[in-house]
């Protein structure tokens, strides 16, 4: 036997009042607010009936602390889980890197010459394969019920485009995965892909700060 459903959860919003992008950098954890929208999400798979069984996380703090609650309330142990940690990004460290005017910096051409990759940081490829080896891995090793796996924006998104059969380039400012959202998955059992079957964003309405992410 295996697992049934997995569910991608990616972490609550993160305290970073001088919008850093973050991305592998230690020391960034969940704001109060973010507490609190881990915490929803958890009463959210509760309330549903998730048959949760299993529950992996990213090492990094703000996919740990998202994950605390739902070992509460699930009774389940945290699994570090390395390979579905944030993508790595030239430009960590940054302030305001959202902001135009950073694009104008000179120093910064040189990692802007192919977006399909990203030249600027890990490849997309790079990001599916070690997402869905984690996945598999997961999968097989739970005897039944579903499991989940707590994650970053960017590994998850890819995530649904390369199950979708979509460009791995994309648009990030038109990424569908909220703060505390909830991306689940099945595995066909002829095929033994995985095929997208959910989406859930239990924080909807919640005013929310998500800069930082790569």
């Amino acid at each position: 036997m295996t697992a049934h459903r997995i569910h991608l959860i990616r972490h609550g919003e993160v305290d970073n009042p001088e919008h850093i992008l973050y991305e592998r950098l230690p020391g960034f954890n969940l704001s109060e607010h973010g507490r609190a929208m881990a915490h929803r999400t958890a009463e959210a798979l509760l309330d549903a009936h998730t048959p949760l069984t299993r529950l992996y996380a990213s090492p990094l703090e703000r996919a740990q602390q998202s994950a605390q609650p739902i070992a509460q309330l699930f009774e389940l142990p945290i699994i570090p889980e390395p390979r579905i940690i944030e993508a790595g990004n030239k430009f960590r460290g940054r302030k305001n890197f959202d902001s135009p005017r950073v694009l104008l910096q000179p120093s910064m051409w040189r990692y802007l010459y192919d977006p399909r990759i990203p030249s600027w940081g890990e490849p997309y490829t790079d990001m599916v394969a070690r997402m869905l080896a984690a996945m598999r891995d997961a999968w097989e090793s739970t005897p039944s019920g579903d499991v989940a796996l707590v994650s970053h924006q960017l590994p998850i998104w890819i995530v649904h485009r390369w199950v979708a059969g979509e460009p791995l380039y994309h648009d990030a400012r038109k990424r569908r995965c909220a703060l505390s959202s909830v991306t689940t998955f099945e595995r066909d059992p002829e095929t033994g892909a995985f095929v997208e079957v959910d989406y859930q964003d239990p924080n909807a309405g919640v005013d929310a700060v998500d800069k930082g992410a790569v």
